[in-house]
């Protein structure tokens, strides 16, 4: 039996962001699974889920512990961004055979504000309540924050893949 992978994508993302991972590693003889976020399942073009705002990292947590249960194996989780945050949550919780983070949240106790992070999600940040709504960042923050090492056509592509997230999980990463 090959080893499984369960891959976490980050915030305002969903599982296309690892296409190319998964190619090579089920390439590699690896089962990968790529789960999607409660509420980040939509067009992009959409209105996001109203609950979606007030959806905690706890209950992001709570959702993949259940498809890992599910797989029957204890897998590698890999997580990106908020992802990596959640797979640092499930390998807590000993879910996890071992753990890939690429670029993860910080956890609480670590002050992760700063002013990059700040500049990458100023537009949310600076509205009254955004603790309690969806959010998206604009495609200047997505560009300096996330995108910058792509072409601007492809930046341009994958920021039209974004969804809108839970300003209560951002609210819980940046000011735990």
């Amino acid at each position: 039996m090959s080893e499984t992978i369960f891959m976490i994508h980050g915030a305002s993302l969903a599982p296309w962001v690892w296409q190319n991972y998964k190619r090579y590693f089920e390439k590699e003889g690896y089962q990968c699974v790529t789960p999607t976020l409660r509420y980040h399942d939509v067009n992009p073009n959409d209105t996001p889920d109203s609950r979606l705002g007030t959806t905690s990292l706890l209950e992001y947590a709570h959702d993949l512990e259940e498809q890992i249960q599910g797989l029957r194996v204890k897998p590698i989780v890999m997580g990106h961004s908020m992802g990596g945050l959640l797979a640092q949550v499930l390998a807590g919780r000993g879910l996890a055979k071992a753990v890939v983070l690429l670029t993860p949240l910080a956890p609480a106790g670590i002050m992760a504000i700063s002013p990059s992070v700040m500049r990458g999600f100023l537009s949310p940040l600076t509205k009254w309540g955004f603790w309690k709504k969806p959010f998206r960042v604009t495609f200047n923050e997505a560009k300096y924050s996330t995108l910058n090492l792509l072409p601007l056509d492809q930046q341009q592509e994958a920021y039209g893949r974004f969804v809108y997230d839970s300003g209560r999980a951002a609210a819980e990463s940046g000011f735990w």
